[in-house]
């Protein structure tokens, strides 16, 4: 018998697969090719007591053909094989689905005994009977096991199809094209009729292309086999990582999945090393408030803060920093998740919340490290909050970021998550909240045809002149054309605001003020608003008011 040829270490390596995959046991002996299809479905039947149906017991022609949906039966391994007066013998592959049975039992209207078949025999009767692929016809579509299960033979046929050369260079032609025209992310969405190809490209999504409905499954296949995910998992979401080189340059790409009605939407995050700008002044600090930030950059302790929304640049601005702040005779460690990019000379550590390594227990650990300066990715928690304020008051400098709409709210923030406000008032140094902008395209802008009554008020806005010698506006409009594929913008560039903890700050804080009451205490003491940068921006004809508008409008 089938369990005979079981010895004791062949059954511990599975259980270990088992435990892994969260599998059942038997799937995980035949995938691992420890006993054939043949041997468990007899060893099921010898178990269960449910008769075997072998290959030549299948009917010659569908049966009940208008009870159950051809896509129905190719989905849950299951064909209705005989009738014997009211009843139907059906056969199926997993005989431990009560469920699908009582579901096809429910759909034709009759009782059914269930027959065990193999797998592999099973898909080719389905084929003989059904054809390799049909969409239309009626009755039932889904039930059970759902099409998301799928069969060893659907895997298989899945990693030869995403195998073949034309998919992949598919995939490779998409991804090359996205890294060329400079997207941030790739988005494969799973439409009725075909799988739509968008690009994010300057925090905004670009339909690329439509690619026929065929090619889903195997574009799909090919992208989860190249970030080594599970390719017959269908029903869960999946992240994984790819590292590719296009036109000779290195390429990390953060892969998420996630089901969706008509399959699985795929994102592709691009991480692009050879093209991050770690430079302040290219990613548009300047000025007398980038002074102020450079000056308490070299502060030997306390907690510098970065808000702002999820792709609004936060990490960028804290690679940015450490960068600069890391030396020979300083120890840099960052705890992130993920890891974006890898800095030289610098000590990452990826937080692995499975096994226990949070934000919170990683910095614990690292002020063993005797550290001069820790990055953590973000403050999430009261916990992690605490140990990153116990840090800088022991004589490290912190850098993290916060996810609130402005500098002010940052405040207000930590003390409804908990933090004691004395603790906050003594160890904040400052908070920088910002976003991104669309730069215009310099081949195409054109110079804006803006009242001078306008002209005075966006200049009187901005503050031109602080920390230089006064400019003459040039504001400018987009117009469009095939160097920026017609939009009018070509590039990014950061607006931002810089909260110093001043005394008027503190005593707001402390004196358990508002978040506006912050706001103007911080404006008193010189605080220029992150609306302010934008529009001083438009002035010297970087960006439109639309943009800025478009940016601080929840601010």
């Amino acid at each position: 018998m089938a369990h005979e040829r079981l010895d004791e270490l062949t059954v511990r390596r599975a259980q270990r697969a088992r435990e892994q995959s969260g599998e059942r046991f038997d799937v995980v002996l035949t995938r691992l090719g420890l006993i054939s299809e043949v041997e468990l479905a007899a060893a099921i039947s010898e178990y269960t007591g449910i008769p075997l149906i072998s290959a030549s017991e299948m009917p010659d022609a569908p049966l009940l053909g208008d009870k159950l949906h051809a896509s129905f039966v190719r989905a849950n391994l299951v064909v209705p094989a005989a009738e014997d007066g009211n009843t139907v013998a059906v056969a199926v592959a997993d005989p431990f689905n009560s469920e699908l049975i009582a579901v096809v039992s429910y759909a034709i209207g009759r009782p059914v005994e269930p027959r065990i078949a193999v797998p592999g025999e099973l898909l080719r009767a389905i084929e003989r009977l059904y054809g390799a692929d049909d969409n239309t016809g009626p009755g039932l579509e889904s039930a059970g096991a759902a099409p998301d299960q799928a069969s060893e033979e659907d895997v298989r046929r899945l990693e030869d199809m995403a195998s073949e050369a034309p998919i992949i260079r598919l995939v490779h032609d998409v991804i090359a094209r996205a890294v060329e025209m400079h997207a941030s992310d790739i988005h494969l969405e799973p439409r009725e009729d075909a799988l739509n190809v968008r690009f994010r490209i300057d925090g905004h999504l670009q339909t690329i292309e439509s690619l026929p409905l065929s090619l889903r499954a195997a574009v799909t296949s090919r992208v989860k086999i190249m970030a080594r995910l599970n390719i017959a998992e269908r029903r869960l979401p999946q992240d994984g990582r790819i590292r590719a080189t296009v036109r000779g340059r290195d390429i990390d790409l953060r892969v998420s999945t996630m089901p969706m009605l008509g399959g699985e939407s795929v994102v592709l995050r691009i991480l692009d090393r050879s093209s991050i700008r770690l430079s302040f002044s290219a990613l548009g600090f300047a000025g007398r408030t980038f002074e102020a930030f450079e000056e308490l950059l070299e502060q030997p302790n306390g907690i510098i803060l970065v808000t702002g929304p999820t792709g609004s640049g936060k990490t960028t601005t804290l690679y940015t920093a450490l960068t600069r702040l890391n030396r020979p005779e300083r120890k840099v460690f960052t705890v992130e998740d993920p890891i974006e990019y890898q800095l030289k000379g610098i000590n990452q550590i990826q937080v692995q919340p499975r096994i226990g390594l949070t934000f919170a227990h990683a910095l614990r650990s690292i002020l063993r490290q005797d550290p001069d300066i820790i990055m953590v990715g973000e403050i999430r928690d009261l916990e992690t909050a605490e140990m990153a304020i116990q840090a800088s008051l022991t004589g490290h400098l912190v850098l993290s970021t916060v996810h609130t709409n402005s500098a002010a709210a940052t405040i207000t923030r930590l003390v409804e998550m908990g933090v004691e406000d004395y603790l906050l008032a003594s160890s904040l140094r400052a908070v920088v909240a910002q976003r991104l902008v669309r730069l215009l395209c310099n081949a195409c802008a054109r110079p804006a045809d803006r009242p001078q009554p306008v002209l005075d008020k966006l200049r009187q806005e901005a503050m031109l002149g602080i920390g230089g010698a006064q400019l003459e506006p040039a504001p400018r409009e987009k117009t469009g054309c095939p160097a920026c594929r017609f939009t009018g913008y070509a590039g990014r560039t950061t607006i931002w605001e810089l909260l110093v903890m001043s005394d008027p700050v503190r005593d707001c804080l402390l004196g358990k003020h508002s978040e506006q009451a912050v706001e103007g205490a911080a404006k008193a003491a010189g605080m220029r608003s992150m609306f302010q940068d934008g529009v001083d921006k438009v002035m010297r004809g970087l960006t439109t008011l639309d943009e800025v508008l478009r940016a601080t409008r929840t601010v």
